[in-house]
């Protein structure tokens, strides 16, 4: 299973190379790559030794594709040594460099598989075929040669059913490969007879085995050895004897140390003959099985070790010589720098005291221009809030024109000092309002309360005052309107303030925004609200003003 494996992985490496040109064919890394694919099998070391030089060039190179299908390669020669853990750990290794899609992720996960059954770890070999059948594979041969793996570790665990079904669902009449029908057609019988000793299947596998030899497939001519030791183990221990060495004899030839151990097992367990001579030839072959593949691995190591410490001690050359020129180049930079520094700070404090300069400027233009506001505000608004009032209330007692008039002469007075709440502000405010309507112009509050102000501070309520009052002196001086109304909502979040009229609107806001709608909207942002100025669609002016009650303003 294991060189059937490899050999598709390898097919699939370099089919993936022919379809993806190389950004430097001709580079030393590519060269290497090359070399050590052909030592494959021929000289493992060596071919693991050129694979590792390769690599240091595609690391250097950051080429995350190259490097995977480099260490994939040398996970292939460990794994032709016997050097199982290593393979794996290799293996393990080149997935990080890959991406999801890679032609090879498959094989990879099959790869593993295979290491894992190796070691007779079937369930987690059962979970690496599993995945690999879950990945694109274009090759029917390839998925086939899965699904046959991903069955044999299934029947390892005594999972019978499930094995056989997985094998008879394979078209056979699309598979390419001869020595992958008969592992397909002997793997089926043999579960067979597994789940049920008594199936007569000894003939078929022969005939299987003869012509395995007649197509030169001797790793598959070892598999009916086994499987026909096995069957015969019990029921004639003489035939299971004679398959048993036949085995041990094509394992010598094909040079496969694992298949002989094999057959050197069943040798000793139908053998009664010579049982300490055969034991301890079985123990010197594993013994000596096992010191080939630990110093296969110690070299693997060696050369993985030594070659990076030698990578490692390149760059530190290089570091050193770099780090030489830095030095240099610091005390150049260094002196620079101080000569910028010591310009930019008399720089920065010429633009400091210029800025200062301009600062008083600005804080005393905005002062006047606070003042300006507050008079426009107070003063001229106040005057013409009278006016209406008078005009709009001829029988008005004296007393109230006179309070009026000593208000606004106190609010005019206290112009520049910080606002004092007054207890009276609710009913001044909807009286302020309701001032400006006459039997010619209407003004209409609706759903208006004095709960309305609660959590409301008293200088976000003195604006909206002034707001207010400033949109109505505009109504009365420009609108025209015959109708307006001024609508109070407030929830958790928001008081809003929705002022309506029908008179000739404002054809261009922009460009007819006069004193009144500027200071407006300034102290709209005073207060961390926000306005509107929209056209009513029944013909006049809509203004809608939102004023958040959680603001960092009020």
């Amino acid at each position: 299973m294991r060189t059937l494996t490899l050999l598709f992985l390898l097919m699939t490496l370099f089919s993936c190379e022919k379809r993806v040109p190389t950004i430097s064919k001709s580079s030393e890394g590519d060269k290497l790559q090359r070399e050590g694919v052909e030592l494959l099998q021929k000289n493992n070391i060596e071919s693991y030794s050129k694979l590792q030089e390769a690599l240091i060039y595609y690391i250097k190179e950051k080429d995350s594709s190259k490097i995977s299908k480099t260490l994939i390669v040398q996970s292939i020669a460990q794994n032709y040594t016997g050097d199982v853990i290593g393979s794996e750990e290799t293996l393990v290794e080149a997935l990080k460099y890959m991406k999801k899609g890679d032609e090879s992720y498959y094989s990879v996960f099959g790869s593993l598989g295979n290491l894992k059954y190796d070691q007779k770890d079937y369930i987690e070999a059962e979970e690496w075929f599993s995945k690999a059948l879950t990945e694109k594979i274009d090759d029917f041969d390839e998925r086939v040669n899965l699904m046959n793996n991903l069955s044999v570790s299934k029947y390892r665990q005594g999972k019978y059913d499930s094995a056989l079904e997985i094998l008879q669902q394979i078209n056979q009449s699309k598979v390419k490969k001869d020595n992958l029908k008969n592992r397909i057609n002997e793997n089926i019988l043999f579960i067979k007879w597994l789940k049920n000793k008594n199936n007569s299947i000894e003939k078929e596998i022969e005939e299987l085995l003869k012509h395995k030899i007649q197509t030169d497939d001797f790793w598959g001519v070892n598999t009916s050895y086994s499987h026909l030791a096995e069957i015969n183990q019990i029921k004639n221990p003489e035939k299971s004897l004679f398959y048993a060495k036949k085995m041990l004899e094509n394992a010598i030839k094909i040079k496969s140390p694992e298949d002989r151990l094999e057959a050197m097992e069943r040798i000793l367990l139908v053998n009664p003959s010579n049982p300490k001579e055969n034991f301890n030839s079985y123990k010197k072959l594993s013994d000596s099985i096992q010191k080939s593949r630990n110093n296969y691995r110690k070299s693997f190591a060696y050369i993985k070790y030594d070659s990076e410490k030698k990578e490692i001690d390149n760059q530190r050359l290089r570091n050193d010589k770099i780090e030489n020129q830095n030095s240099i180049l610091r005390l150049y930079i260094g002196t620079a720098i101080l000569i910028v520094i010591i310009i930019i700070i008399i720089v920065l404090y010429r633009r400091r005291q210029l800025k200062l300069k301009q600062e008083k400027e600005l804080e005393v233009k905005n002062t006047q221009l606070k003042m300006s506001k507050k008079v426009h505000d107070v003063v001229a608004n106040g005057l013409y809030h009278m006016m209406i009032d008078v005009q709009n209330n001829p029988e008005m007692d004296k007393t109230k024109i006179l309070n009026d008039i000593e208000k606004m002469y106190e609010e005019s007075r206290d112009i520049s000092h910080e606002n004092i709440a007054e207890k009276d502000f609710a009913p001044r405010f909807i009286n302020m309002i309701t001032s400006y309507s006459s039997e010619e112009q209407r003004v209409l509050p609706v759903s208006y309360k004095e709960s309305i102000w609660e959590n409301i501070p008293y200088n976000t309520q003195l604006e909206l005052y002034y707001i207010i009052r400033e949109i109505l002196v505009n109504m009365k001086k420009h609108s025209k309107a015959k109708l307006a109304s001024v609508k109070f909502e407030k929830n958790d979040k928001n008081l809003i303030i929705r002022y309506t009229d029908n008179g000739v609107g404002i054809a261009d806001l922009e460009q007819q925004k006069g004193t009144g709608i500027h200071n407006t909207e300034n102290r709209i942002e005073s207060i961390g609200g926000d306005i509107t100025f929209e056209k009513n669609p029944t013909g006049g002016l809509i203004i809608e003003i939102t004023i958040p009650i959680q603001s960092k303003y009020v």
